[in-house]
């Protein structure tokens, strides 16, 4: 294991933010101690009993995968974490959006894969700097439970041409797979210990492979952007102000929820996922099996 990024009083020293600019990632980083991270697991999974069976809109999953800090408040406390945030500010600055929250799960031996993509390239905002992935491990995420794979410095190009698998087994919305072969030799494993924390940039080229342990694979990935990026292809988006100040209006800014699943977050939710949709499946052939399969 790599020797973990040294925080001062919290933050990223100058030496670490040049390489993450220069690398396109940054890693591992410890944000919570592993204590921490063992009872946030406990929290989720204690949601994910709970739930499970309720008479919800949407299968419980779909929320756990796509925007789960509109109707989680454990996914919004770990976003606003301070200790998280003061992180992201060496990157992004003081005024710091939520974006979107989703807990990334992979069974214990399972072939569930993240296909090699680039985030960017279909959430409506272009080829901007201003957004970036926090990706924390609620569980070991190693080589064997499949964690991801960065190529190193691929965030200079400009989005690249994807293409749509719908494959069954992928666990992005669309299956997208970047029409350029990646090498073994060039992708960078980010095994990280519950806890620790990864940063990468929008363009990055990454994916994952399956877990073929006995225990699942546990993250949450958090898209932090400042104010001034904006959805170029939608009609309008939303985000959590977490940090500073949203003085552009380029987003609607809404309340964390009170509560796991409230009536008026459910709706509040499908309103945003409308919202994203007009982004998310441009260009794209209809999925029939829906949007978040």
């Amino acid at each position: 294991m790599l020797d973990a990024v040294p925080l001062n009083q919290g933050h990223l020293d100058k030496t670490d933010v040049a390489r993450y600019r220069e690398d396109g990632y940054l890693r591992p980083i410890p944000v919570i101690p592993a204590k921490e991270a063992a009872q946030l697991r406990a929290e989720l999974e204690d949601i994910e009993d709970t739930w499970l069976a309720a008479d919800l809109p949407h299968p419980l999953n779909t929320y756990k995968r796509v925007n789960s800090h509109c109707v989680i408040p454990m996914a919004h406390r770990v976003a606003a974490d301070p200790r998280v945030l003061d992180v992201i500010e060496g990157i992004l600055g003081p005024d710091i959006l939520i974006w979107s929250v989703e807990f990334f799960i992979k069974e214990p031996q399972t072939k569930s894969i993240v296909s090699m993509h680039q985030d960017l390239t279909y959430w409506g905002f272009g080829a901007v700097d201003q957004l970036l992935t926090a990706w924390i491990a609620l569980s070991p995420a190693t080589q064997a439970s499949g964690c991801m794979n960065f190529v190193r410095g691929s965030h200079k190009n400009p989005i690249l041409p994807h293409e749509d698998t719908y494959d069954k087994d992928n666990l992005l919305s669309r299956g997208q797979e970047i029409r350029v072969d990646v090498a073994p030799e060039d992708r960078v494993p980010a095994e990280l210990q519950p806890g620790e924390m990864s940063l990468h940039h929008g363009l990055m080229i990454h994916g994952s492979g399956p877990n073929v342990t006995d225990d699942r694979r546990i993250a949450v990935a958090i898209r932090y952007c400042t104010p001034q990026i904006a959805q170029q292809v939608a009609s309008k988006d939303y985000a959590i102000l977490a940090r500073g100040a949203d003085r552009t209006g380029n987003f609607i800014n809404f309340a964390p929820p009170s509560a796991p699943f409230t009536p008026a977050s459910l709706a509040l939710y499908d309103e945003i996922r409308m919202a994203q949709t007009e982004a998310l499946m441009d260009g794209a052939e209809a999925d029939e099996q829906g949007l978040y399969s």
